[in-house]
Order: C-alpha cells, then sequence, then structure tokens
C-alpha cells in the first residue's frame, strides 16, 4: 500500500472541496465567503483539518439537499399515482384530496411528514391497483381470454 505525504492527502480534499462545491453549484462569490470565514481566499491556503470541516458541512449539505429532491420526487410520484387511479374510476381528483387520500391512508397529519418508505408504498400501491383494475376490465369486456385452469 502506498504512503501518502501530507501534502498528497491535502491535495486530495482540496480536489473533495471543488468536487462537494461543483455539486452544490456554489458560485464563485458564495465560495470567496465561505473561505473568508475561515481567514483565507484560497482553498490551498486552508489548514487540513479546516479543510475536513468545511468538507464535512459541505457533504452534510449536499446529502440534504439530495434527500429533499429524493422525497420531492416521491411525492410527485404519489400524485400521480393516486390521481391515476381516482382518474380510471371516475372520482374526483385535485391535488388536495389526492394529499388527502395519502395522508389518510398513511395516518399522518401533513402530506410533506410522509416518509419516503411510505411514499414508496403508496406510489406502488395506487400502481398496482390500477395495473389490477385495466387487467380485470380487459378479462370482464373479452378483450383478453380468461386461462382456464384444469384440475387433474
Amino acid at each position: 500500500m502506498e504512503d501518502k505525504t501530507m501534502e498528497q492527502i491535502h491535495n486530495d480534499i482540496i480536489k473533495r472541496y471543488h468536487t462537494l462545491c461543483g455539486k452544490l453549484g456554489l458560485t464563485q462569490d458564495e465560495k470567496h465567503e465561505m473561505l473568508g470565514a475561515y481567514g483565507v481566499e484560497s482553498s490551498r491556503d486552508m489548514d487540513t483539518h479546516d479543510l475536513l470541516d468545511l468538507c464535512a458541512k459541505l457533504s452534510r449539505d449536499l446529502n440534504k439537499r439530495q434527500h429533499t429532491d429524493e422525497k420531492d420526487k416521491l411525492r410527485k410520484r404519489v400524485m400521480a399515482a393516486v390521481g391515476g387511479y381516482l382518474k380510471a374510476n371516475g372520482k374526483p381528483c385535485n391535488a388536495s384530496i389526492i394529499k388527502a387520500i395519502a395522508c389518510r391512508v398513511t395516518r399522518h397529519d401533513d402530506f410533506n411528514k410522509i416518509p419516503r418508505e411510505r411514499l414508496r408504498n403508496l406510489v406502488y400501491l395506487f400502481n398496482d391497483k390500477l395495473a389490477d383494475k385495466q387487467e380485470v376490465e380487459s378479462i370482464v369486456s373479452g378483450k383478453l381470454v380468461p386461462l382456464v385452469i384444469h384440475n387433474s
């Protein structure tokens, strides 16, 4: 295994800092302001420990943002799944009704507080219910021939 010098480690952390800044979409002004809080103008001038601290903070911000983005996408998928099911059944459908159904099913007071796993479950539940309904309607209407199972 190769031993890294402190300079190599410091350079790796600087790369990590710039990668995190890029992923967070920070502007040059935001980076300069952040570095100014440490009394430096460049990441190269920062102490390794301060740089590690800053990277940890940026990493937490990135994780929080990604977590929020994922939940937003899941909420939209829930809205689409429940809305599709309601429309297929000729029921009234708007954002308030959909959110109320999701809250009631998950026993939450606030749609935005429903955990990710419960949101995923709602998407699968309503999509499966819709697919099953469409399959049954196809069989009943004669578009599909029902599968006949013979007992031997």
